[in-house]
Protein backbone atom coordinates (compact mmCIF):
# COMPACT_ATOMS: atom_id res chain seq x y z
CA UNK A 1 0.00 0.00 0.00
CA UNK A 2 1.56 3.24 -0.96
CA UNK A 3 1.56 6.27 1.30
CA UNK A 4 -0.57 8.96 -0.24
CA UNK A 5 1.17 11.62 2.00
CA UNK A 6 4.68 11.12 -0.09
CA UNK A 7 3.76 12.25 -3.27
CA UNK A 8 4.02 15.51 -4.58
CA UNK A 9 1.28 15.48 -6.34
CA UNK A 10 -1.29 14.64 -3.44
CA UNK A 11 0.48 17.58 -1.73
CA UNK A 12 0.49 20.01 -4.71
CA UNK A 13 -3.58 18.96 -5.01
CA UNK A 14 -4.50 19.44 -1.30
CA UNK A 15 -2.76 23.16 -1.78
CA UNK A 16 -4.63 23.97 -4.25
CA UNK A 17 -8.16 22.53 -3.31
CA UNK A 18 -7.37 24.77 -0.14
CA UNK A 19 -6.39 27.94 -2.27
CA UNK A 20 -9.71 27.51 -3.75
CA UNK A 21 -12.07 27.41 -0.67
CA UNK A 22 -10.27 30.56 0.12
CA UNK A 23 -10.65 32.22 -3.25
CA UNK A 24 -14.69 30.58 -3.21
CA UNK A 25 -15.20 32.64 0.15
CA UNK A 26 -15.81 36.06 -2.33
CA UNK A 27 -18.35 34.33 -4.97
CA UNK A 28 -21.52 35.87 -4.30
CA UNK A 29 -24.22 33.59 -1.97
CA UNK A 30 -26.28 33.50 -4.62
CA UNK A 31 -23.46 30.92 -5.72
CA UNK A 32 -23.42 28.84 -2.84
CA UNK A 33 -25.25 25.98 -4.47
CA UNK A 34 -23.68 26.34 -7.91
CA UNK A 35 -20.34 27.31 -8.95
CA UNK A 36 -18.83 27.23 -5.50
CA UNK A 37 -20.02 23.66 -4.76
CA UNK A 38 -18.89 22.32 -7.85
CA UNK A 39 -15.25 23.89 -7.77
CA UNK A 40 -14.86 22.82 -4.35
CA UNK A 41 -15.85 19.10 -4.51
CA UNK A 42 -14.49 18.58 -7.93
CA UNK A 43 -11.11 20.38 -6.39
CA UNK A 44 -11.04 18.37 -3.49
CA UNK A 45 -12.41 14.95 -5.79
CA UNK A 46 -8.64 15.45 -7.25
CA UNK A 47 -6.62 14.38 -4.09
CA UNK A 48 -9.27 12.52 -2.69
CA UNK A 49 -9.11 9.98 -5.82
CA UNK A 50 -4.63 9.69 -5.28
CA UNK A 51 -5.58 9.05 -1.81
CA UNK A 52 -7.95 6.09 -3.15
CA UNK A 53 -5.51 5.11 -5.17
CA UNK A 54 -2.77 4.90 -3.05
CA UNK A 55 -5.06 1.97 -0.93
CA UNK A 56 -5.56 -0.37 -3.68
CA UNK A 57 -3.96 -3.63 -3.97
CA UNK A 58 -2.44 -2.63 -8.31
CA UNK A 59 -0.99 -0.78 -10.12
CA UNK A 60 -4.38 -0.97 -12.58
CA UNK A 61 -6.18 0.59 -9.77
CA UNK A 62 -4.05 3.20 -8.79
CA UNK A 63 -3.96 4.27 -12.78
CA UNK A 64 -7.53 4.29 -12.81
CA UNK A 65 -8.07 6.19 -9.87
CA UNK A 66 -5.23 8.75 -11.16
CA UNK A 67 -7.72 8.62 -14.31
CA UNK A 68 -10.57 9.98 -12.21
CA UNK A 69 -8.35 12.70 -10.32
CA UNK A 70 -7.21 13.93 -13.99
CA UNK A 71 -11.05 14.11 -14.56
CA UNK A 72 -11.52 16.51 -12.14
CA UNK A 73 -8.62 18.13 -12.83
CA UNK A 74 -10.41 18.97 -16.22
CA UNK A 75 -13.65 20.04 -14.76
CA UNK A 76 -11.58 22.63 -11.80
CA UNK A 77 -10.31 24.02 -15.12
CA UNK A 78 -13.37 25.04 -17.18
CA UNK A 79 -14.97 25.90 -13.58
CA UNK A 80 -11.80 28.39 -13.45
CA UNK A 81 -12.07 29.77 -17.22
CA UNK A 82 -16.11 30.06 -15.88
CA UNK A 83 -15.13 32.05 -12.54
CA UNK A 84 -13.47 34.52 -14.77
CA UNK A 85 -15.81 34.83 -17.43
CA UNK A 86 -18.89 35.72 -14.69
CA UNK A 87 -16.11 38.23 -12.97
CA UNK A 88 -15.65 36.21 -9.74
CA UNK A 89 -12.01 36.35 -10.15
CA UNK A 90 -9.77 38.65 -12.16
CA UNK A 91 -7.32 37.86 -14.58
CA UNK A 92 -3.75 37.93 -12.55
CA UNK A 93 -6.41 35.28 -9.92
CA UNK A 94 -6.82 33.27 -13.08
CA UNK A 95 -3.94 33.48 -14.27
CA UNK A 96 -2.35 31.52 -11.40
CA UNK A 97 -5.09 29.08 -10.99
CA UNK A 98 -5.12 28.05 -14.36
CA UNK A 99 -0.96 27.79 -14.56
CA UNK A 100 -1.50 25.50 -10.90
CA UNK A 101 -4.35 23.19 -12.23
CA UNK A 102 -2.46 22.77 -15.62
CA UNK A 103 0.74 21.73 -13.60
CA UNK A 104 -1.07 19.49 -11.63
CA UNK A 105 -2.62 17.94 -14.63
CA UNK A 106 0.62 17.55 -16.70
CA UNK A 107 2.26 15.76 -13.07
CA UNK A 108 -0.67 13.24 -13.06
CA UNK A 109 -0.44 12.40 -16.51
CA UNK A 110 3.30 11.77 -15.75
CA UNK A 111 2.74 9.65 -12.58
CA UNK A 112 -0.12 7.38 -14.75
CA UNK A 113 2.80 6.91 -17.60
CA UNK A 114 5.12 5.75 -14.77
CA UNK A 115 3.33 3.32 -13.34
CA UNK A 116 1.34 1.91 -16.38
Amino acid sequence: MRDFKKYDIWKLSHLFTLKIYDITKSYPNEEIYGIISQIRRASSSIPTNISEGCGRDSDAEFNRFLTIALGSASEVEYLIILSKDLNYIDENSFISLNEEINLIKRKIYSLKQKIK
